[in-house]
């Protein structure tokens, strides 16, 4: 017996030494410098829900859609959150890219500016300035949000430059509105001037366009099926403890990078991302459960006006899957 004691003791001795399974090292790289939209990637590392799903979580700054695209392409990031949008063009021209979940559901574009102009309606835009970036994805979509609101070119005038030259338009007076999204741009401006935004959101009129989803290789997707589904169990139950916890969701952003803003304008920043999880038709459903009607008619607008191969009609649904994603209550 005393035999036996020793023999499962030290049985127990060299199990407890064993090393703990070591977890999955992913790479998610954002769209741009992080902003109030990215908190639920760094909550849900600082709550440790990645890593109950045995994921050891890096995240990158991107430096736009696009880039962050070309990387998940090339393996050199596991996953991507971007403007679904864009990774459409890329894939219909080759790049081996998937959307394993579709997060912000509704459009977050907008022509916004300074509360105190008082331009809060499509109408008000005339004879107003007007700040683009030409060949951006805002910039694209423009022409069908004026020919839903009634608007011509000839109603206002722009002005052009890349995006901190938009900003820095109408911060300095030089242009009364830019195109923008809610919780980005107007954050940005809030930072630099303290004084608030007024958005006039495309999406109020009738354009009902997807945005940023998670992307990764499907070469990536097929070899590693398991820890795909891990990481978009994660990541849905990290949007959904974010969005009970806005400020503490917002405050793990400057605690991983202190340089990542203010916590205000965070804060307020991913509460007007919230919104834009859900469609009417998936008001009831878990974050990244995106429909096919959705997505079919954000292929038909971006085909018509948004400068997609024809030949994306063909098969909306060669852009997305939901078939990684948590089950209700899992």
């Amino acid at each position: 017996m005393k035999r036996w004691i020793g023999v499962v003791s030290a049985a127990l001795m060299v199990f407890a030494a064993m090393p703990a399974q070591a977890a999955d090292k992913v790479v998610l790289m954002l769209n741009w410098y992080v902003y109030g939209e990215h908190a639920p990637f760094y909550y849900g590392k600082a709550k440790g829900i990645y890593a109950a799903e045995g994921i050891d979580l890096e995240i990158q700054e991107g430096r736009g859609s696009a880039a962050t695209t070309q990387a998940v392409a090339a393996k050199t990031a596991d996953f991507g959150y971007v403007d679904v949008p864009t990774m459409m063009r890329a894939a219909i021209k080759g790049a081996p890219v998937v959307a394993t979940g579709v997060l912000l559901q509704t459009s977050p574009m907008s022509a916004m500016g300074f509360v105190d102009k008082n331009i809060k309606k499509p109408e008000d835009i005339k004879g107003k300035t007007v700040a683009i970036t030409p060949a951006d994805s805002m910039t694209q979509i423009w022409p069908l949000f004026l020919k839903k609101t009634g608007l011509k070119e000839s109603d206002f005038q722009t002005v052009a430059g890349d995006g901190q030259t938009k900003l820095n338009a109408v911060i300095n007076g030089q242009a009364d509105l830019l195109l923008g999204y809610v919780m980005d741009q107007s954050m940005k401006i809030k930072d630099a001037t303290g004084k608030d935004v007024y958005p006039i959101k495309f999406a109020d009129y009738g354009i009902n366009m997807v945005s940023s989803g998670i992307i990764a290789n499907t070469d990536y997707v097929k070899a590693n099926a398991d820890l795909v589904r891990r990481f978009m169990s994660a990541t849905t139950k990290a949007v959904e403890a974010a969005e009970k916890e806005p400020k503490a969701a917002a405050q793990s952003i400057l605690d991983a990078n202190p340089k990542g803003g203010k916590i205000d304008t965070l804060t307020q920043g991913f509460e007007l991302t919230i919104p834009l999880y859900r469609t009417a038709e998936t008001k009831s459903k878990r974050p990244f459960q995106v429909t096919d009607q959705n997505m079919t008619e954000t292929v038909n607008l971006l085909v018509e006006y948004g400068g997609l191969d024809a030949k994306a009609k063909d098969n909306p649904k060669a852009f997305y899957t939901n078939d990684y994603l948590p089950k209700s209550g899992s």
